[in-house]
C-alpha cells in the first residue's frame, strides 16, 4: 500500500514558477513509477509528468516539455515537479500519482494510488 500527498500548490502569476512535492509513504513506493496529472474544471484529467522507479526515465506531455521537470528523492520518499513559464492554460488541479510504470502512466493514465491533488492557479 501506497499513500501520497501532494503539496506546494498556490496562485502565481503568468511566467513564475512553482515546485509541487508528492511525500509517499510505504516500502513499495521506491519501486513504483510516478507521475503527475491534472485536471481542469469540467475536463477530463490529463497526463502531465511521469518517472521510472530509478530516475533514470521521465515523460512529458507535449504541453509542458522544456516548462516543467519531474525528479525524486527515493531515500525522501518524495516526487517533485518543477513548473517554470507558468501559463494560465496551466491552471487545474494536480494529481501525483504512483503505478507500476512510467508507459502506463503516459498512455493509457494508469495508476494504483492517487494523492487528492493541490490546486495550482495561474492569472494572467
Amino acid at each position: 500500500q501506497v499513500h501520497v500527498v501532494e503539496s506546494g500548490g498556490g496562485l502565481v502569476q503568468a511566467g513564475g514558477s512553482l515546485r509541487l512535492s508528492c511525500a509517499a509513504s510505504g516500502r513499495t513506493f521506491s519501486s513504483s513509477a510516478a507521475g503527475w496529472f491534472r485536471q481542469e474544471p469540467g475536463k477530463e484529467r490529463e497526463f502531465v509528468s511521469a518517472v521510472s522507479w530509478s530516475g533514470d526515465k521521465t515523460s512529458y506531455a507535449d504541453s509542458v516539455k522544456g516548462r516543467f521537470t519531474i525528479s525524486r528523492d527515493n531515500a525522501k520518499n518524495t516526487v517533485y515537479l518543477q513548473m517554470t513559464s507558468l501559463k494560465p492554460g496551466d491552471t487545474a488541479v494536480y494529481y501525483c500519482a504512483a503505478g507500476r510504470s512510467l508507459e502506463a502512466m503516459r498512455d493509457y493514465g494508469l495508476a494504483d494510488y492517487w494523492g487528492q491533488g493541490t490546486q495550482v492557479t495561474v492569472s494572467s
